[in-house]
Formats: structure tokens, sequence, C-alpha cells
């Protein structure tokens, strides 16, 4: 007998183990470790938003649902080698806080594109963007009209703010205190941001800069997008509520956007 017959003889044959059901308690284990990882994912990485304003179209509509990218804005820290932290950039759009309460005393949550760095100095001649002194294309911008002209809006910061309409008290006093020469100047750890609908845009123009502190994060893409009118985004009486959600229920298919549908948002 060779040794390879040796050892085969010698093999014990075993049965194979049967599968064990997973029991009650495995199986709830499961679920919360799952449910953890997704409230981490959500809470502390990704977020939706809903835009509730033309001031970027036609880059962002009214009714569009966003999937926003909070990580890559959050403190630096302890995480900062595994999360993909980076600062801003010129002309990306950016989720934050308003720095400036609106009317009923709440700091808004809204979604505009960076204009504005630290250090940068900035001003609009005309309606044209000049940063650092350099004109800047912006193929964003929404197309206006000789008609759409408005001194305070089109030459920031040449017209005192405390002449225009709209702006806050806090903006008025503050803006002369940043400007040099015929510049906004950027502070650090500040940020300044304008809307793409510039005719049609309450922005940093009328409230302000945006602390860093402020920024939430940056929006990927559109995961839906509903016709939807400004007026119906700001309805806060129960009734027009429902009425509103039984539309949309109804027509959920003929008036979503289906073209915008995870369209990713430069």
């Amino acid at each position: 007998m060779t040794w390879k017959e040796l050892l085969s003889s010698r093999k014990v044959k075993t049965e194979p183990t049967p599968a064990r059901e997973e029991t009650a308690l495995e199986s709830l284990a499961s679920f919360l470790c799952i449910l953890v990882v997704w409230m981490f994912v959500i809470g502390y990485t990704f977020q939706n938003f809903v835009i509730p304003s033309a001031s970027m179209a036609s880059t962002l509509l009214v009714g569009d649902h966003v999937v926003v990218d909070r990580a890559s804005l959050s403190p630096h820290g302890a995480l900062a080698t595994l999360l993909p932290y980076r600062d801003l950039k010129h002309s990306e759009p950016v989720v934050f806080f308003r720095p400036a309460p609106n009317a009923a005393g709440e700091h808004e949550i809204l979604v505009k594109r960076v204009i504005g760095l630290p250090g940068d100095r900035i001003h609009l001649r005309n309606g044209v963007l000049y940063r650092n002194g350099a004109a800047q294309q912006e193929p964003y911008v929404s197309p206006s009209a000789p008609a759409d002209y408005n001194p305070y809006n089109d030459d920031f910061p040449a017209i005192p703010a405390s002449t225009s309409r709209g702006v806050t008290a806090e903006w008025a006093l503050e803006l002369p205190t940043h400007i040099e020469g015929d510049d906004l100047v950027i502070p650090p750890d500040m940020y300044f941001m304008m809307g793409d609908n510039r005719h049609n845009s309450l922005d940093g123009r009328y409230w302000g800069l945006v602390p860093r502190a402020n920024l939430i994060g940056r929006p990927l893409f559109i995961y839906w997008s509903f016709k939807m009118s400004d007026e119906e985004m700001y309805r806060t009486e129960p009734a027009q509520r429902v009425a509103d959600t039984l539309h949309t229920a109804l027509h959920i298919f003929d008036e979503t956007r289906w073209s915008r549908t995870f369209h990713k948002i430069n």
C-alpha cells in the first residue's frame, strides 16, 4: 500500500453541519446594527433638502429634492483621515444656515453659490462679477434684460445698503466696515454667497457674510423633482398642507420632472 492510499484510508468522514436558523435575538441585533449604520449615514454624512425658492434657477428649481453631502464640510477633527474633508471652492453651490434670522426669527436653511472666499475682493459692475480684479465668466447665472437693472444688485457694493429695500439693518451697518476702495473684502472664516437668479435672489448682498460654522454641506444631485410654486413651499396652514399633499399624490406621475431625476448639481 502506498503512502497516499494509507493516508486516504485513515481520513475520517464527517457529516456536514446543518444550517441553524437565526434566533429572534440575533435578528434584532442585526436589525439594530443596520439601523445604527443607516442613522449615521443619514445624520452625519448625507441629508435630503427641498429647494423652496427660485433664487438658484435654472440650476435648481422650486420642488427639486436634493441629496446633500454633509461630511466633506464638517469641522476638522479625529475623523479627518477617514472622511473626505475639503475647503470650499469658488462657484460651487453650498447649503447653509442663513446668518441673519428671517422675519419669523428663524435661521433658514438656504442654498446659494460660493462667490467669495476669505481674502477675496468682490464687486459687481452692470451685473458682471469681478473677483480680485478679474471679470468672471458665470455660465450658470440666469440671463437678464436691461429692464432688470437694479443699482444695488448690479453695482454692489457701490450703492449704500441702507438705501435698498430688503437689506437687514445689521448688514447695512456692517457692510461699510468690509469695503476697501470699490471692493467688498471677505474676512477670515467668512464666505460671500449669491444666487444664480441674480435679480430674484435675496442673498449675501442683503443679509451679509456666512460664517464657517453655518455651512451644512454640498448638494450632490437631484433625486426627485416635482412641479411646485414658491407659494406652495411656504404654506403653513394644516388644511393647505393636506391639500398640497393630496395634489402631489394624485399628480406624482404627470407633474414629476423626470428629466431632472438623478441630475448632478454643478
